[in-house]
């Protein structure tokens, strides 16, 4: 039984969320304010479905505090509707985000969805992919000369698509569509700050940044 943590200030958007889970043969933990989901993330939430608009600690803070200590998929429920508002959600590690009101068969939908992807991630392995770069595909983690690289989440991700996929191209909007799960023109931007985020990380630690750009087309794995 999977396990997610609701976090919404509204306590009837919380309930009802909460009811049609469990409903669902979810396990659920309710949080109604960011303070409270700082505590209750503890619990090890498969996955997390956070409100940004909350007034003590607001659902963006909350993202920057826990994503370095929680792998698990963050979808955002927000009424927010500027772009911009939504590329910084993706930028601090966000999964996935629902614009309020949603009907809750979407948001059952794109939770299968993100607990299915990280089921299949379970079953890779740690390779080795060149010189003295280790990925271990299963306990999502990078190391260089058995040296470990911290990675988001997000930025993991992308290591794991183009490393898997090695010599294949990948333009930003499919990077985008595969990675984040869904398909949105106006927040592939965010697609090149990650690149840069990882390769600077990857820099650091070898002197090497392991990802082409294909000018013109998109980035690949270096082989």
């Amino acid at each position: 039984m999977s396990k997610v943590l609701v976090v919404d200030d509204e306590e009837e958007v919380a309930t009802m969320i909460r009811d049609y889970l469990l409903l669902n043969n979810y396990d659920v933990i309710v949080a109604n304010s960011g303070k409270e989901a700082l505590e209750k993330v503890n619990t090890s939430p498969d996955l997390i479905l956070l409100d940004i608009n909350m007034p003590d600690i607001d659902g963006l803070e909350v993202c920057k505090r826990i994503r370095s200590i929680v792998t698990c998929p963050i979808i955002f429920l927000t009424a927010r509707v500027l772009e911009q508002d939504r590329i910084n959600g993706l930028l601090i590690g966000a999964d996935d985000y629902l614009i309020k009101p949603f009907s809750l068969d979407e948001l059952e939908a794109r939770i299968m969805a993100h607990l299915r992807r990280e089921e299949r991630n379970l079953n890779k392995k740690k390779v080795k992919l060149q010189e003295d770069l280790y990925i271990d595909y299963s306990s999502k983690q990078v190391h260089y000369k058995n040296e470990l690289i911290p990675f988001t989440k997000k930025e993991f991700d992308i290591i794991e698509l183009l490393s898997l996929n090695r010599g294949q191209v990948f333009d930003k909007e499919r990077l985008f569509e595969i990675v984040w799960g869904y398909n949105n023109d106006s927040e592939i931007s965010v697609v090149a700050e990650y690149i840069r985020r990882i390769r600077q990380k990857f820099k650091n630690k070898s002197g090497k940044e392991f990802i082409d750009t294909v000018w013109g087309y998109g980035y690949k794995w270096v082989e």
